[in-house]
C-alpha cells in the first residue's frame, strides 16, 4: 500500500511529532511538496503532505490560521509539516488549533530533519509500493495464465475473482452469461445485460464502469475481440475501485480471454468449414459420408429428426454499408442460434454461403425457438427496409431427406418475401390455402389477361357472364344450383355458358380450364386475402 503519515511517523530517522489529527494518520501520501506561498492552494493535487516554515506566514494569528489551514484541508491536503527551530522555536498555538479544529494532522519537523529527507522517504515508499504492485500482477499474471491453460475460461475466471477479491463473468456474443465466479455471481451478472448489450455496439476495445444491481458493488465491464463487433464481454465486480495489482490482473485477465476467443474464432472457422461440407454431402443425398465427415463435432444431431432455417436479407446491392447491414442481420440470427446451443448443450450446424445463413438443428429444441424468437422480435419491430432478414424453416427431417428439406426452407423463404413477412414455416403453408398466394402481381395480370373479354362483354350490358361463370364454378357445374342462386331458368343458364366458351375459345369440361378461370375469378375479385 502506498505510505501514510502513521508510517512517515513512525519512521526512525524522520523523527516526526504528531500536534493535531492523530486520528487521520491513515490517509495515503500521494507526495511530500514544500511551499513557503501564503496561498499554495492552486499548486495542489490533493493528497499532498505540504511541509512550510511559516516564513511567510503570520502563524500566530488565529484568524488568518483558520483561513489557511481551512483551505487546505478543502483542497484535499492531507497533512501539514511544520519546521520548528527555523521561524517558529515552536509550531504557534493558533496554527495548532486551527489545525485541530479542522482535524487537518499536524506533524512538527524537528530542525535536524531536512524537508529533502522526507520527500525521499514518500518517493522511496511511493517506489517501493509500485514495485510491489507491479510485482504482484506479474504473479497474478501467471496464475492467470496456468489457470486459463489447465482449466480455461471457468479456471481464469476463478483465479480473477480471487485476485481482486471479488467476482468476474463471462459473456458470450449475445450478451448471455457463459461462466461465472464464484457461482454466486451468475445471478447478479445477468442482471447486467442491457449494459453488456450497450457495450457491445462499441467498436473493440471498449470498457466501461457501472454501479452493480442495487448498487452493490463497482462493476467494469470490458469487451473482448480484436474484429469490429465483439466476440464477447468479461465483467469484474468489487468493492471499490481495483489497486494496482488488481488492476494488472484485469488487464491480464482481458488479454488472455481475447486470445482465447481469437483461438475459439479459428476453431470455429474450421468447424464451419466442416459443417459447409456435411451439409453439401446431405444435400447430395450422401447421409452415410456426411455422418462420416461429421464425426462427433455435431453430436448426434444427424441421428435426430432436425430442421433446416434458411435465411436470407431483403436486399441486395446497395454499397459497402448496405452489405455490413445484411452481413449483420445474418450474423445477429448465427450469434441466436449458437448462444441458444451453447447455452442448452444441443449440437447446430450453421453454414454461411455468401448473403444466405443456412442452419441445421434439432427439432424441437432451443436453437429453433430461439431463432424463431429472434425472428418474431425483428417482426415486432417492423423493420421493413432492404437488408432486413427474410427466414425460411422446414418441416422436420432426417439425413435421408435433408435435400427436400432445404427445397422446404427455401420455398417458405420465398413466401415470407413475398408476403413482407421476417419468418415462414413450410408447415404453415401446408396446413392453410393457396389463395394467398393468388396476391402475386404476376398471378393477377394473368387474370385479368384470361377475364378481359367476358368483362369487355359484360360491359356492353348484353348479359352477366362473369357472375354466371362464378356461380356455375361454385356449384361445380351443377345447373339447376347455379341458375337458382342467379335467379334465372337454367336454360338462360346455359345459353351463357356457351357464350363464355366461345368468346374464350375454350372448353368447359377441361377441368384444368375451369380450375384456371375459378382462380382467375378469386385472384381479381378480392376475395383472395
Amino acid at each position: 500500500m502506498p505510505p501514510t503519515l502513521a508510517s512517515l511517523v513512525h519512521h526512525s530517522a524522520l523523527k516526526l511529532t504528531v500536534r493535531a489529527g492523530e486520528d487521520r494518520l491513515d490517509a495515503p501520501v500521494r507526495w511530500a511538496h514544500a511551499s513557503e506561498l501564503a496561498d499554495p492552494v492552486p499548486y495542489m493535487e490533493g493528497g499532498e503532505l505540504l511541509l512550510i516554515t511559516a516564513l511567510k506566514l503570520d502563524a500566530e494569528d488565529r484568524e488568518a490560521m483558520r483561513r489557511y489551514v481551512k483551505r487546505l484541508a478543502g483542497a484535499g491536503v492531507v497533512g501539514l509539516g511544520f519546521a520548528v527551530g527555523v521561524h517558529y522555536d515552536d509550531i504557534p498555538e493558533a496554527l495548532v488549533e486551527a489545525a485541530r479544529e479542522e482535524g487537518l494532522p499536524l506533524l512538527e519537523v524537528p530542525r535536524r530533519t531536512p524537508f529533502l529527507a522526507i520527500s525521499k522517504a514518500v518517493s522511496a515508499a511511493i517506489a517501493a509500493d509500485q514495485y510491489r504492485a507491479v510485482t504482484a500482477g506479474f504473479a497474478a499474471q501467471r496464475e492467470l495464465t496456468r489457470q486459463t491453460l489447465t482449466d480455461g475460461p471457468e479456471g481464469l475466471l476463478a483465479a480473477l475473482a480471487s485476485q481482486v477479491d471479488g467476482w468476474a463473468a463471462l459473456y458470450d456474443a449475445s450478451g448471455a452469461v457463459v461462466a461465472a465466479a464464484p457461482d454466486w455471481a451468475g445471478r447478479r451478472a445477468a442482471r447486467l445485460t442491457a449494459e453488456v448489450t450497450r457495450l457491445r455496439e462499441r467498436p473493440t476495445p471498449a470498457s466501461s464502469v457501472v454501479a452493480g444491481p442495487e448498487n452493490e458493488d463497482r462493476v467494469e465491464l470490458h469487451s473482448l475481440g480484436t474484429g469490429r463487433r465483439p466476440r464477447a464481454a468479461l465483467a469484474v465486480g468489487t468493492a471499490s475501485a481495483p489497486g494496482t495489482a488488481e488492476r494488472y490482473a484485469v488487464h491480464s485477465a482481458v488479454a488472455l480471454l481475447t486470445l482465447t476467443t481469437e483461438r475459439s474464432r479459428s476453431l470455429y472457422a474450421a468447424e464451419q468449414r466442416i459443417g459447409a461440407a456435411v451439409l453439401r454431402m446431405l444435400l447430395a443425398g450422401e447421409p452415410d459420408h456426411a455422418r462420416a465427415v461429421a464425426g462427433d463435432v455435431y453430436g448426434g444431431l444427424l441421428d435426430a429428426p432436425f430442421r433446416i432455417i434458411v435465411a436470407e436479407t431483403g436486399g441486395g446491392g446497395g454499397g459497402r454499408a448496405q452489405g455490413d447491414a445484411n452481413g449483420d442481420a445474418l450474423g445477429a440470427l448465427a450469434e441466436a442460434a449458437e448462444s441458444a446451443a451453447a447455452r442448452s448443450g444441443e449440437p447446430v450446424l450453421a453454414v454461411p454461403e455468401g448473403e444466405r445463413l443456412v442452419v441445421l438443428a434439432a427439432d424441437g429444441g432451443t436453437v429453433v425457438s430461439a431463432c424463431c424468437e429472434h425472428a418474431a422480435a425483428r417482426e415486432a419491430a417492423r423493420r421493413s427496409e432492404d437488408g432486413d432478414l427474410v427466414v425460411g424453416l422446414s418441416a422436420p427431417a432426417g439425413p435421408i431427406t435433408a435435400s427436400a428439406a432445404y427445397k422446404q426452407a427455401e420455398q417458405a423463404l420465398s413466401v415470407a418475401r413475398r408476403r413482407g413477412r421476417v419468418l415462414v414455416e413450410h408447415e404453415q403453408m401446408a396446413a392453410g390455402s393457396v389463395l394467398p398466394l393468388l396476391a402475386d402481381d404476376a398471378v393477377k395480370a394473368f387474370a385479368d389477361g384470361l377475364l378481359r373479354a367476358l368483362r369487355d362483354h359484360d360491359a356492353t350490358g348484353r348479359g352477366d357472364l362473369v357472375a354466371s361463370l362464378r356461380a356455375w364454378l361454385s356449384r361445380h357445374g351443377q345447373w339447376d344450383a347455379a341458375a337458382a342462386d342467379l335467379g334465372v331458368h337454367r336454360h338462360t343458364l346455359r345459353y351463357r355458358m356457351r357464350r363464355v366458351e366461345e368468346i374464350l375459345g375454350r372448353s368447359l369440361d377441361d377441368p384444368d380450364v375451369r380450375m384456371e378461370l375459378w382462380l382467375a375469378l378469386k385472384a381479381t375479385a378480392g376475395e383472395a386475402g
